[in-house]
This record gives C-alpha cells, structure tokens and sequence, in this order.
C-alpha cells in the first residue's frame, strides 16, 4: 500500500488536503448547525429537511452542468477554484442570520459553491490516474476528505467547552475555509486524452452505456433513502447526548471512514466495485435498521455511529470509481455531472420524507423506510447492473 500511495500524483494529493481543509470549516459547523436551527431559529424537523433538501437538490443541477462545461472546455481548475471560494464565503453568513429561511438561502448558495465543483473535481481525479488506480486515487481523496470531518468536529467540540458560542464557530470556519482557497489555487491542469469536443451544452445520455443508466437508476434508488446526516445528530441529541459531544460522535464516523476510505477503495481495484459498493449499502441499511430501535444514548450509539464509518469507506471511493469506469471517453466530466445530479438531487425528496414521516410517526418508521430504500438498491446493483470494462476516462 505504501509504494501504491507514493505513486499518487502530486494533483491527488493536492485536490485531497483542499478537500481537508475545507471538510474541516464544514464539518466544524456541521454538528450544531441542527441545534442551531431548531433551538435558536425555531425549526422542527420539517423545516430541517426542507432547508438541507433543498440546498443539496439544486446544487445537484449545477454540478450536472460544470460537469458538461470540464468536457467542452477541457479545463476543471477555474471551476474548482470557483466552487471552494463560494463556500468559504458563505460559510460566515450564517452567524448573521435572524431566522430558518435566511439560513435557507444561505445553505442554497453554499452548496451552489458544491455544484460548481464537484463533478471538476471528480474528473480531474479521473484522468489523473490510470484505471487501475481509480479506486486508491478516490480512496485517498475521501480519506483526506474524512480527516478534514474529523479535525472539524473536535474544534467545535474544543472551541465550545472553552467558552465559544455557536454563532462565534461561523467566523472561526473562515480560517480553514480560506486555506482550502489558496490550495486550488496551486493546482494544474493535467493532460487530457484527445476525443471529439461535445456540443456546448448537451443534455442528454446518448452516448452513456445502458449500464451506466441502471447504475444511476440504482444510485437513485439508494438516494431516496438517504436523507441528510444531520437527522442522526438530531437523533442524537434526542437521545440524550449533550449539546457539546454531539461534534465528537461525528467525528467518530469520520475517523474510521479516514482510516479505511483508501485500503478499501483500493481493494476494489483488484476484486471488483459492485460488490463491496453493495456490502456497503447493506452496512447501511443495518444501521439505519439499528437506529430505528435505539432508545437511549451510551456505548451502542457510538459503536453504531462508528459503523456507519465503515459503511462511508465502503462507498464513498467506490461509487466515483465506478462512475470513472463507465464514463465514455472524453465525457468523465458529464458523467460525473449526471451521477451527482441523480444522487443529489433526490435528496430533496428523501430529507423531505423522512423529515415527515420523522414528525407524523415518530423516528423509528423514519428510520426503517430509509433501511428499505437501501435494500431496494441492492437489489438492483447487483442483479440489474452489468459490469463495466475498464477503460481511460
């Protein structure tokens, strides 16, 4: 693993403390924002899925979008330069806002700044590395990606048992934020396989393998179940962690997807990614499962929350080396596009949802549909979806 890992590219290594640091402004915010909203702002869990629904959601348009734009203009740099820039600015916003809808607009436009670079992103990762290292390449990205949610948990966890209020965390965010910034700016653009420039703006799937297709019909399937993080820091909470640890149980989930993200990912280079991408999303459904039923906080709740890392590493790698797999030549951009279109877009849908059914019937229902979605999934990735061939992106 260690010779694999020097072999990396500098432009992986880059693209992954940029994602650390920026991990670290966002996921020092992350574990109150829920307390931040429904204590201070007066939000239930209704008005929360419908604030991180709806952000995500149409972040997941224009990441469908910059995703085109890598393939026309066979450049990802200004996008990502771009993308990390919008959050680092909006971030601070937050500790001015008055009410639930202010923070609405506000968590829009931060993710705006995700659409903008996450398909770039994930493209410049692509034809950086040769096929048979996507999966360490993602992996090791992730893994940084990771440890960023975990130094940004403890700050807040440090920051508030020192005194910090929740406000003052926004303003201190700015400082990581910004060193993410300055990070793309050292990026460089790498060199890209020749293939026929596609039309300016070209929304359809022509050109995508019916694989491909059945692969995002099963990503979509698994989205709806997969409503935002911040419900299982709600439920935390409810369960009885106090205010101050809620950073410190996820940081326990970034923690272990850190240390397993890229020896995973990895391995699905040489046994395959369709199956450890379903191991995974059972990890998932068992969680979710497990939740359900969960009655009060102690050591099971960290050991389940811990669990739900290793499900992170199982996938999260995986899933963009799969999507590198089946992208056609010279559209890796585009396919990543629709991938994050499909899986993010749904979550407004799926956050909507369970928020609901969170508040009609209680978490436990919640939960178990979640665990169904899951399972549905599956179902479909592995007795639907071919295999792709190996190939440059």
């Amino acid at each position: 693993m260690r010779s694999l890992l020097r072999k990396l590219p500098f432009t992986v290594w880059l693209v992954g403390f940029t994602s650390l640091f920026n991990d670290a402004a966002s996921e020092m915010l992350y574990p109150v924002l829920p307390i931040y909203i429904g204590s201070v702002l007066g939000a239930g869990p209704g008005g929360l899925g419908l604030i991180e629904g709806v952000a995500d959601a149409t972040s997941s348009l224009l990441k469908l979008f910059s995703g085109i734009a890598v393939d026309r203009t066979r450049r990802a740099k200004p996008w990502i330069v771009l993308g990390y820039s919008v959050a680092a600015v909006m971030r601070p916003l937050l500790a001015v806002a008055g009410s639930w809808p202010v923070v609405l607009c506000i968590r829009f436009a931060d993710r705006l700044g995700k659409g903008l670079r996450s398909a770039p992103r994930d493209e410049i990762l692509t034809v950086t590395v040769p096929p048979d290292r996507r999966g360490l390449a993602f992996g090791v990205h992730r893994a940084l990606d990771n440890a960023g949610a975990v130094a940004g948990p403890i700050a807040c966890w440090l920051l508030l048992e020192n005194g910090a209020t929740i406000r003052s965390l926004f303003f201190i965010a700015i400082v990581p934020g910004a060193i993410a910034v300055l990070l793309t700016l050292m990026i460089r653009e790498p060199a890209r396989e020749r293939a026929p420039k596609p039309p300016a703006v070209d929304l359809s799937m022509d050109g995508f393998s019916l694989q491909f297709k059945r692969y995002l019909v099963a990503v979509g399937l698994f989205a709806l179940g997969c409503s935002s993080n911040m419900f299982l820091l709600l439920r935390a909470r409810e369960l009885g962690v106090a205010e101050s640890r809620v950073p410190l149980l996820w940081a326990a989930v970034s923690l272990v997807a850190a240390v397993l993200s890229a020896p995973l990912s990895s391995l699905s280079d040489r046994l395959g990614r369709r199956g450890l991408m379903a191991a995974g999303w059972i990890a998932y459904a068992l969680f979710y499962v497990a939740m359900a039923f969960l009655d009060s906080a102690g050591p099971a709740l960290v050991l389940l929350f811990m669990f739900y890392g290793v499900f992170a590493a199982m996938t999260e790698g995986v899933e963009k080396a799969l999507v590198a797999d089946f992208a056609p030549r010279g559209r890796a951009g585009a396919a990543f596009g629709w991938f994050h279109c499909i899986s993010g877009i749904l979550l407004l849908p799926a956050s909507l949802v369970f928020g609901l059914l969170y508040h009609a019937f209680g978490p436990s229902v919640a939960f178990l549909f979640s665990a169904g979605c899951a399972v549905a999934a599956v179902g479909a990735l592995i007795l639907w979806v071919g295999k792709p061939a190996l190939k440059p992106g």
